[in-house]
């Protein structure tokens, strides 16, 4: 039996709306935890006062550097002593997901169990950054915790100034649009930058997004570092007695008021016999025809990835998407790993020498030039490294029909 609750007031007001309140989930978990009473009274007094009273310090697991999450108690008493003591460290630690976040229900309940063991019960699945958030452990469990997670197979995750844990979509295996292999690329970057992620030494964190076609599940263009993204370089593929069907289950109106209409480039037109005529030059991969109409329409078969490098949220400057470096390349043998393994590294490498102190890619990209990085990771200036696609070159085109002449020789 837990001990008594504080008043909480301000917090009771929380779960006073409609909406599911992420208080009762903490208050059902103080129901047999003491460490969770006391997060509910140090809560409250945030409130109350409109200060957080957590400051960091230095807390791991042996042979890592990051991975875990600092958070002690500046809420004091006359004599020192902690105000409530029972969560006067409250540290979080992230451990690496499977690629997709696969699970099966086994592994949960047996994380679930260690976590009730040695932690608060309070699991966030999953943040960010793709970890599975374990938050709330003392000093004294976090060893004894990580041991067992990792006796089943998982990993810390990153955090500080570190490669930091990848996501990927849960692609091939339930999605029929990707494009590649998400999982093995995943794991390919990742296992590639292990002693990058568990030992911090970056100049700020380099994140890692994988998705498997131009929906972006994962967001990565605006969340990723190094984002790579399924696509196809031949033509979309129709189905045209399916486009009929949906002509005649939808309507002709629907049909051009929900796709045709909604073509970001005007590449759609339906013919007066409800076939479809796309022109796939002007296609842009956005997806949304195939989304509505995925019975009729679907990715080509020339199918690979691009990688877009700089995406981030607000940091020292606004929000950045990132730029296509590498507009197409098949993953089809284990050379194209390799080939994947080398240009992570070159951009981690050049990114490692050249950032200032906290400071992500794309704002280094923005400080040094385009071109400055392009030299450095050896890659050449490509018509398709536009900062804002269809509308903006980063670089000038004078000679634009003889570039677009050796990009059309390079597709051949």
């Amino acid at each position: 039996m837990a001990k008594p609750m504080h008043d909480t007031p301000m917090l009771d007001q929380l779960e006073s709306g409609p909406w599911p309140s992420f208080i009762s989930g903490i208050k059902r978990l103080a129901q047999d935890n003491d460490m969770m009473v006391d997060l509910l009274g140090q809560l409250e007094t945030s409130y109350q006062t409109r200060k957080g009273y957590w400051k960091g310090g230095t807390v791991g697991v042996i042979g890592y550097g990051g991975g875990v999450i600092p958070r002690f108690t500046e809420l004091k008493n006359a004599d020192g002593t902690a105000k409530f003591p029972d969560a006067a460290e409250f540290h979080t630690i992230r451990i690496m997901p499977p690629p997709g976040l696969h699970y099966d229900t086994g592994t949960l309940r047996k994380m679930c169990d260690i976590w009730e063991k040695y932690g608060s019960g309070m699991i966030c699945a999953h943040g960010q950054s793709g970890d599975i958030m374990f938050q709330g452990c003392t000093s004294d469990n976090v060893q004894p915790f990580f041991d067992e997670i990792n006796e089943m197979g998982f990993d810390m995750g990153g955090a500080g100034p570190s490669v930091r844990t990848a996501m990927s979509c849960v692609g091939a295996a339930r999605c029929e649009q990707s494009c590649f292999d998400e999982g093995k690329v995943m794991r390919t970057l990742i296992n590639n930058t292990l002693d990058d992620l568990h030992r911090p030494a970056l100049p700020y964190k380099m994140k890692y997004k994988v998705s498997g076609c131009p929906n972006d599940c994962m967001n990565s263009i605006q969340r990723a570092d190094f984002s790579v993204i399924g696509t196809w370089r031949d033509d979309m593929k129709v189905d045209q007695a399916e486009v009929k069907n949906y002509v005649e289950r939808m309507g002709r109106k629907k049909i051009i008021d929900n796709v045709i209409t909604r073509c970001p480039t005007q590449a759609l037109s339906l013919n007066d016999d409800d076939t479809l005529a796309v022109d796939n030059k002007n296609c842009v991969r956005c997806m949304h025809c195939i989304n509505v109409m995925t019975k009729a329409l679907s990715p080509g078969d020339d199918k690979g990835l691009s990688i877009l490098i700089g995406g981030k949220r607000t940091l020292k400057i606004g929000d950045l998407m990132g730029t296509v470096i590498v507009p197409f390349h098949k993953m089809e043998s284990d050379e194209d790993y390799e080939w994947l393994e080398e240009f992570a590294t070159e951009v981690l490498d050049f990114f490692a020498e050249n950032a200032l102190e906290h400071e992500r890619t794309g704002e280094m990209i923005e400080r040094i030039g385009l071109q400055n990085f392009l030299e450095g990771i050896d890659v050449e200036i490509d018509p398709n490294m536009i900062s804002r696609p269809r509308t903006n070159p980063y670089v000038r085109m004078d000679d634009w029909e003889e570039e677009v002449a050796k990009w059309e020789e390079r597709r051949a």
